[in-house]
């Protein structure tokens, strides 16, 4: 298979995700309005930019982070790579230089998205912030759906999966810290019903809600973290993304003469989420622990490309 095209691939398959993800990202706080007073948010929407690590370009051309602001520039902002309309676009460009390799389902719904974002862009203003949310989400699981069902599971496929689940499991991560070190006023709100809320507004966030009652009866910051990171079944928790990810390297791979250093990387980053429980996150510091495992995840971005993308020269 071409590099070429596996990029292309991964890529398309990491904006869609990255794009429903800021959907997800901007819904916790959102969420989190609907539900408490506004005192008690109004100052929680930097937190999102500097967890989306984009604080310095927000700040650049952004006087104030109002809630008008940060979501314009979360989902809106050509000028930021990482919006929702930002990722679709590079999404559909990746698309398009693979079109004889996805199905044209694939390519159809993909196109519809972006124009779908494009048109909303262009209002002054949104009259309904949760319904363009809730289509993002249901565009992207529609594409998902369209990909598993109309593309063969073939090496495509699989850096397709690669690229969603890759990016999946930083944004889950990025949303679980955001909510343990960010959103929370103060310590003395732990345990509280308004922490309460607050994580259930998380796990809303995530499509979790439902899933995690069916584990835990209460809703707690650790049995909380314990779900999104270890549950083995849960299609954004941790656990699951990176083992669905070595399943889709492996298949990759074989054949392979030498073992390549991506896969490797990747056996290093599971053994590092197998070793631990939640108990011993939480005395390390679910930050710190956030922290370790996205810069391990970057590691093997990178040996992602060094294995299959960066071009090679040949003796």
């Amino acid at each position: 298979m071409l590099s070429r095209v596996a990029d292309s691939v991964y890529w398309m398959s990491r904006y869609i995700e990255r794009a429903e993800n800021v959907a997800r990202f901007v819904q916790v706080n959102l969420n989190l309005i609907l539900d408490n007073p506004i005192e008690v948010v109004e100052h929680q929407w930097m937190p999102l930019i500097y967890a989306s690590g984009d604080a310095k370009d927000f700040e650049e051309r952004y006087s104030v982070a109002s809630e008008e602001n940060v979501v314009r520039f979360l989902t809106f902002d050509s000028k930021n790579p990482n919006s929702i309309l930002s990722c679709l676009s590079s999404a559909r460009e990746n698309g398009r230089t693979v079109r004889d390799t996805i199905s044209s389902e694939m390519w159809e719904h993909l196109n519809d998205f972006y124009l779908m974002v494009s048109k909303e862009s262009r209002k002054k203003k949104i009259d309904d912030l949760q319904s363009f949310f809730a289509n993002v989400k249901n565009a992207s699981h529609l594409f998902v759906g369209l990909s598993d069902t109309t593309m063969s599971h073939g090496e495509a496929w699989h850096f397709g999966r690669l690229g969603r689940l890759f990016e999946r499991a930083d944004k889950t991560t990025r949303m679980l810290d955001v909510k343990y070190f960010i959103l929370l006023p103060g310590t003395e709100y732990v345990d509280t019903p308004l922490d309460e809320v607050v994580w259930g507004a998380l796990l809303k966030s995530v499509s979790a809600f439902e899933m995690y009652r069916k584990v835990f009866q209460r809703i707690t910051y650790k049995n909380v973290a314990s779900f999104l990171l270890f549950d083995e079944t849960f299609p954004r928790s941790i656990m699951y993304c990176i083992k669905k990810t070595e399943d889709s390297m492996r298949f990759i791979t074989k054949g392979m003469t030498e073992k390549p250093v991506a896969l490797a990387e990747l056996e290093k980053l599971k053994i590092f989420i197998s070793d631990v429980d939640i108990e011993k996150v939480t005395q390390g510091g679910l930050h710190e622990f956030v922290d370790t495992f996205q810069f391990n995840l970057n590691v093997v971005g990178e040996s992602i490309y060094k294995s299959f993308i960066e071009a090679k020269e040949i003796y």
